[in-house]
């Protein structure tokens, strides 16, 4: 998540509409599993993986050579649409040359649907079992058909006890602020997530696309930004650490509830559930290893890495279950169950439609 929001206002359209150009030809071509052999030679494969910096373990690389005996490339990239501008490039049926990506959720989707994606092999993957049961139960991927989910969370307010006199319970509170916290607040500006307080208040999907509902939301979104401080994606907690700033839309993770001034709430009218996954494409040429290197990152030790250092929970009940007991006690937000996540309305790909977010967003930051 963190690198996919690093910055505002990004084309979320542009990508999903190139996929949306090769996707009939893509979901003709892909004509299900490959045969795959568990009894594969995988030191004589190797992998290069996509992945936003600072995502997994440094020594990720060296870890699994040791282990598995698989030479591992790491490449970075900076926002889904980055990674998304590689993987389809060409269309269905070329080679970015990446094995593994990761990719959140509703991209995931869009990518299987133009046919660019292994199913994912579970006999390969023992560890799955390592899952929460309602990791099966994602809207975008039910039953984890293509992808294996790696981080989730959900987005809310994250606030300075100390500066608000009430502590917010609605999304009303960041879009309407009391006069006393006026340019006292941020909003994020990538394009679904500045969306989502105005449409969860006037009690719509964060999936609507329905350009009335969207054109509300608009409305509600451009009288709420003489309110804002600033849009930011990036460093709202460090604004609120400073007291520059009492109240942030804030994705869970990025809220820095270490600090014992800051909290972070889900507001009453609900808000989302994201996902980050694991997913391997179908022109690579290492297949086995790479189900063996997802199977690896599913391993407790491994996995529980995500949550300690990047504060994002994790779908593994194996891995959240050994995490160090002041770990979660300094940060209220790794402490939500899979039930209380699944409540977040999942977010999905929507087609061609995702260039009326892109358009929502420009029209509101503009000049901001």
């Amino acid at each position: 998540m963190r690198g996919m929001r690093a910055v505002g206002a990004v084309a979320t359209g542009l990508a999903l509409l190139l996929l949306a150009g090769c996707g009939e030809q893509g979901s003709q071509s892909n004509g299900g599993p490959d045969a795959l052999d568990p009894k594969a030679d995988i030191t004589e494969q190797s992998l290069t993986v996509s992945i936003w910096d600072g995502y997994s373990p440094e020594d990720l690389p060296e870890r699994v050579k040791n282990d598995l005996g698989v030479p591992v490339k790491i490449a970075h990239h900076a926002t889904n649409e980055e990674i998304m501008a590689k993987l389809t490039a060409g269309g269905a049926g070329s080679d970015s040359g990446i094995d593994v990506a990761f990719v959140s959720g509703q991209y995931a989707q869009a990518l299987n649907e133009a046919g660019l994606l292994e199913p994912i092999h579970a006999d390969l993957i023992p560890n799955l079992k390592n899952l929460y049961p309602e990791a099966q139960q994602l809207a975008y991927d039910k039953d984890n058909t293509f992808s294996v989910p790696y981080t989730w969370g959900t987005t809310g307010i994250c606030y300075r006890t100390d500066l608000v006199e009430q502590a917010p319970t609605s999304w009303n509170d960041i879009l309407k602020p009391p006069a006393a916290l006026k340019k006292k607040v941020t909003m994020m500006t990538t394009e679904r997530w500045l969306a989502l307080p105005a449409l969860k208040v006037l009690g719509h999907s964060v999936n609507t696309t329905s350009d009335k509902e969207l054109t509300d939301a608009r409305a509600l979104l451009l009288d709420a930004k003489k309110n804002l401080l600033a849009y930011d994606d990036t460093t709202f907690g460090d604004r609120l650490t400073k007291g520059e700033s009492a109240m942030a839309e804030a994705w869970d993770g990025w809220c820095p509830t270490s600090d014992p001034k800051i909290k972070f709430t889900v507001p009453k009218e609900g808000s989302d559930l994201w996902v980050d996954t694991m997913v391997v494409l179908k022109s690579s040429k290492n297949k086995e290893a790479a189900h063996a290197l997802i199977n690896y990152i599913l391993d407790p030790e491994i996995h529980s890495w995500a949550a300690e250092n990047i504060l994002y929970k994790v779908p593994n009940k194996a891995a959240m279950e050994q995490l160090d007991p002041k770990v979660l006690e300094a940060n209220a937000p790794l402490r939500m169950t899979p039930a209380e996540l699944l409540k977040g309305e999942s977010i999905v790909d929507v087609g061609d439609s995702a260039m009326k977010y892109t358009r929502l967003s420009t029209e509101v930051t503009a000049g901001s």
